[in-house]
């Protein structure tokens, strides 16, 4: 029997919507706007591409989704969960208190809770103090109905998980298993600010991540389709939805990298520099093996700074929607604002009152959309000098990306691509491959399941060569179990950390195989 997937991306402007057959082949594809509350969109884009594509329903069997809802939800400070804030590292952290660094607006919103205890770790993974559990006790009475979502971190938590363990098992047990919690070891990496707040980031949208998650769900039961959902996360493969909600952060900047993955596959190359133009933003990223960069740097959501895997990415406020200012002088500037979602009722072409972007492309005859009539008075000298700097934005984009001076093929993908040239400085060539408009709903479709595990070993007793042998095993299990084809699976990433505070030699091993969906 032939199946079908079909992938959503969510973009600032744009909902994005594509149903590929089991080929990977693109059946129908649409964009319908992005609504404010997200989710109307979504379903708007999904109808219409059920509707075009005229395939049985049933024979949907996957259904992913890249959303922007958890991005959103943290740079707008909106619908985020009332959470606690627990720290298991005195005394020996007191000197730098939790969200420090973290924007006033943000603190005001997530730092109504928050609680410094006794205990961590050190660096080889011995005890500091004790874990104070009379005061976890307290805490967890003291915030009983106050809070949605507790973020625990503990002093090198990487190297010894033992008391933010025992911390959840408290607070399930006096809160119940509804409580959401999100413990540092299993988010970020080593140092303890970044590792911290991305940990209170994770905490803050969990209810995001569950409406999101049910929406989803329900609007694909009113189509009738029963399929296997799966949410895109940001280092390029999916994850199920039980994972999505405990792991909500892990969606942020899924859009861009499901437009490189899109974009790799649409443009059939595995090593190049992706321009992502959105309504409201210019993504640009770099492909290795067909994969994302990973940042090596901490990257800062909605102005904190948080450590955990990010795809290495410029963006600059430059997009489809990006709002252009004329003054009588003959000065301009562009943006960084844009009408974003709003472009089909704001922009002139469409009988609007705002100069955007697409406006000055369309002017100057570099795209054909709207009606070109209402924007014909406009004073074509200055619009191209208004279209150089765009262009010269873009370029300054991708020479920041690049590791060498060397020319690199460009891939243009995402709805605004069309406002740009083919012929861009520091461009082998420029590729705008077909379907390049719905190139993330395409990543989304795509991409494949990962699965991860992380054990202690103890090297004595099995050797080093046989642990990471179970543990790639295992690894490729779970999978599996996730939903991936055994044949395709791949080892994408080994870590091995020795535990110098255990006997027999113990090292943690996280070991994480991917695959393409069975």
């Amino acid at each position: 029997m032939e199946t079908y997937r079909i992938g959503i991306d969510v973009g600032g402007t744009h909902t994005d919507a594509v149903l590929l057959d089991e080929h990977n082949q693109v059946v129908a594809e649409t964009k319908s706007s992005t609504t404010k509350d997200v989710t109307t969109g979504i379903y708007a884009a999904m109808h219409k591409v059920i509707t075009e594509a005229k395939v049985d329903t049933k024979k949907i069997r996957y259904a992913m989704l890249g959303t922007t809802h958890c991005t959103n939800a943290i740079v707008e400070r909106k619908g985020l969960n009332e959470i606690a804030v627990v720290r298991i590292g005195a005394p020996a952290t007191l000197a730098v208190k939790p969200l420090t660094g973290v924007p006033e607006d943000l603190r005001d919103v997530l730092g109504k809770y928050v609680y410094l205890v006794r205990g961590g770790h050190e660096f080889d993974g011995r005890e500091i103090v004790h874990l104070d559990e009379a005061h976890l006790y307290k805490i967890a009475e003291e915030i009983k109905g106050k809070v949605s979502s507790v973020a625990i971190t503990s002093v090198f938590s990487p190297v010894s998980r033992e008391h933010e363990e025992r911390a959840r098992d408290i607070f399930t047990e006096v809160l119940g298993s509804e409580i959401a919690i999100s413990l540092s070891s299993e988010i970020g990496s080593v140092g303890l600010l970044e590792r911290e707040n991305a940990t209170i980031l994770n905490a803050s949208v969990v209810n995001v991540a569950k409406t999101t998650a049910q929406g989803f769900i329900q609007a694909l039961k009113n189509e009738g389709i029963e399929a296997n959902v799966f949410f895109g996360q940001n280092d390029g493969t999916l994850m199920s939805i039980d994972y999505a909600v405990t792991y909500p952060i892990f969606t942020v900047a899924c859009g861009p990298t499901n437009s490189l993955r899109g974009a790799s596959y649409l443009a059939d190359l595995k090593d190049a520099i992706v321009v992502d133009v959105g309504g409201t933003t210019s993504d640009v990223g770099i492909l290795v093996n067909s994969f994302p960069r990973e940042s090596s740097l901490a990257v800062e959501i909605g102005g904190a700074r948080t450590n955990f895997r990010m795809p290495d990415l410029v963006s600059i406020g430059l997009g489809g929607g990006t709002i252009v200012r004329l003054k009588d002088n003959g000065e301009f500037t562009i943006g960084p604002d844009s009408v974003g979602y709003r472009l089909p009722e704001k922009a002139l072409i469409f009988g609007g009152d705002t100069l955007t972007t697409t406006d000055v492309a369309v002017a100057l005859g570099k795209a054909e959309l709207g009606d070109p009539s209402k924007v014909a008075h406009l004073d074509k000298e200055l619009l191209e000098k208004v279209y150089g700097k765009m262009v010269e934005m873009v370029e300054e984009a991708i020479d920041k990306i690049k590791t060498s001076a060397a020319p690199t093929p460009v891939i243009l993908v995402g709805g605004g691509s069309i406002l740009f040239p083919t012929e861009l400085k520091g461009a082998s060539q420029v590729i705008r491959p077909e379907h390049s408009g719905v190139a993330n709903a395409i990543g989304s479709a795509i991409s494949q399941v990962s699965g991860q595990i992380e054990k202690i070993y103890l090297l004595d007793e099995v050797g080093r060569e046989n642990a990471l042998e179970q543990a790639k095993e295992e690894a490729k299990a779970e999978a599996v179990n996730a939903g991936a084809d055994k044949d395709s699976l791949v080892i994408v990433d080994i870590e091995d950390v020795p535990l110098a505070y255990l006997p027999g030699n113990a090292t943690r091993v996280r070991v994480k195989a991917s695959g393409a969906l069975q």
